[in-house]
């Protein structure tokens, strides 16, 4: 992977966010990387509950002040940026004080969704997207984690697909078993429908559910890594049924040379 430039999106890495297959995973692949002498950038949200001072977060100015526009209302973008102790490794925050500050990621003390969890996802991929394109860095391969983090393949490919700094990207989507009961907003399609994309592209959000937003990220991606052994059926089966590459599930301590040979061979020369 020497000097490819790979961008990976989560919804949680360590060592800010506790171990889970995503946050785990969403570390060492990237470090695998930069052990082999690639480039990267992780991104993932400024939840409210990572400790800033202990991880020792600051703002980034110059990336920092631009507004996103999520339904029709202005939007402040926040950046944050922090180093990861003894890797080289620096990790992006996508912040904002409406959707970030509260003390938590994505559920109530009692696990109930927030509200916002649409808004919020909406927001963190176009956040993403702006944020990379002010810092001029033109990814091979873009890797997502997560469900918050769902919508990003859908707006590089509709709202962004004229942009010339991803023209080469190639998206890959890890789907992992750590899903929500009930659905998003219902609303969700209507903010989405917003942006202008494609009615066709967007319609499994007319329920959004944790099948319906894992569909719509595996319909907008150019490869699929199964990231658990184990995935709900009606996903297991969707993929399955899938004509574009896809790794199957590799444990953290044997992935490394199977990511390796997917990015190479299956993703970038596909």
């Amino acid at each position: 992977m020497k000097d490819k430039r790979i961008l990976y999106v989560s919804s949680e890495v360590v060592p800010y966010l506790p171990e889970t297959e995503i946050s785990s995973m969403s570390f060492e692949a990237p470090r695998m990387v930069n052990k082999q002498g690639g480039q990267i950038r992780i991104f993932m949200p400024r939840f409210g509950n990572i400790n800033e001072r202990r991880h020792q977060l600051h703002e980034v100015i110059r990336l920092s002040g631009i507004n996103l526009v999520i339904n029709d209302l202005d939007m402040p973008l926040i950046i944050k940026v922090a180093s990861i102790p003894k890797e080289r490794i620096q990790v992006y925050f996508i912040d904002n004080e409406e959707y970030f500050k509260r003390k938590a990621t994505l559920t109530d003390e009692n696990g109930k969704l927030f509200p916002d969890n649409d808004e919020r996802a909406i927001f963190f991929a176009k956040g993403v997207i702006e944020t990379v394109k002010k810092l001029n860095w033109a990814p091979d391969i873009i890797h997502v984690n997560g469900w918050l983090a769902s919508l990003l393949p859908l707006y590089l490919k509709e709202f962004y697909k004229t942009e010339p700094l991803f023209a080469e990207s190639k998206i890959v989507t890890s789907v992992y078993n750590q899903s929500f009961d009930g659905a998003l907003d219902k609303d969700m399609i209507n903010k989405v429908t917003f942006d202008g994309l494609d009615a066709d592209a967007i319609k499994p959000l007319e329920k959004p559910t944790f099948i319906n937003l894992t569909k719509i990220a595996i319909d907008n991606s150019d490869a699929i890594i199964r990231g658990s052994q184990e995935l709900p059926e009606e996903i297991d089966t969707y993929i399955n049924d899938l004509t574009k590459p896809v790794l199957d599930f590799h444990s953290i301590e044997e992935f490394a040379d199977p990511y390796t040979e997917f990015y190479n061979n299956a993703v970038l020369n596909s």
